[in-house]
């Protein structure tokens, strides 16, 4: 919440890019003179509408269309959008944030971390340790996030409610970030509970806590 209050500024223009069901809103709208509400899904902003906010407008579009065109604005919400398993795509993402801010206009990304996972993944092995259970023993069906495929792996792809979804580390975002020419100024973890991982986690599993990667830029 800081950074939209950092940013907030009622004689600016913001983005939602890639909305949803409008989770974001109640960010975007108190902060900012007029939001637009972008998605692919018709779904998701028909029930986006019903939200009680008058300054979001909304329109229906591709938000990987290395065509896209945008009035630029002065703040852009991308959060957990570029997360494609054809990574190329999380990259047209990226620069059609860019293409829609304003120079010197910031941007709020949210993405999946692919050391959070990891880190998840090292929990559950040491949850089952810690009951006996050895790693030649865990069901392979708790491992499901992790292809067999290398390639995916390597790419930081993981399976997330079926879905194969990219993940980053903090060095990769430096880089593709720099490279599709946004300016990086804060990159911190927003943490979660474990219940976001586990239906039951142990008491004793505390902090360190899983987090997604939260990334302040701006196009310079």
């Amino acid at each position: 919440a800081r950074y939209f209050r950092k940013h907030a500024n009622k004689k600016h223009t913001a983005i939602d890019f890639g909305c949803g069901i409008g989770n974001g809103f109640h960010y975007l709208s108190p902060n900012f003179k007029s939001v637009l509400a972008l998605d692919i899904s018709q779904k998701c902003i028909d029930i986006a509408k019903e939200k009680p906010f008058t300054n979001i407008t909304f329109e229906r579009m591709d938000l990987t269309d290395p065509n896209l065109k945008l009035e630029p604005v002065d703040f852009v919400l991308c959060s957990n959008v570029a997360i494609f398993a054809e990574v190329e795509k999380n990259y047209d993402i990226l620069r059609n944030v860019r293409n829609s801010l304003k120079k010197n206009g910031n941007a709020v990304f949210v993405v999946p971390s692919l050391e959070s996972i990891l880190f998840y993944a090292w929990r559950l092995v040491d949850w089952y340790k810690r009951e006996g259970v050895g790693l030649s023993e865990i069901p392979k069906s708790e491992l499901d996030y992790f292809s067999d495929d290398k390639r995916d792996i390597i790419q930081g792809i993981a399976t997330i409610d079926g879905r194969r979804t990219k993940h980053y580390t903090h060095s990769e975002i430096q880089v593709i970030f720099e490279e599709t020419g946004l300016e990086i100024m804060d990159i911190v973890r927003l943490e979660y509970d474990w219940k976001t991982e586990f239906n039951k986690p142990p008491k004793w599993m505390k902090a360190p806590y899983p987090w997604d990667w939260m990334i302040e830029c701006k196009r310079p």
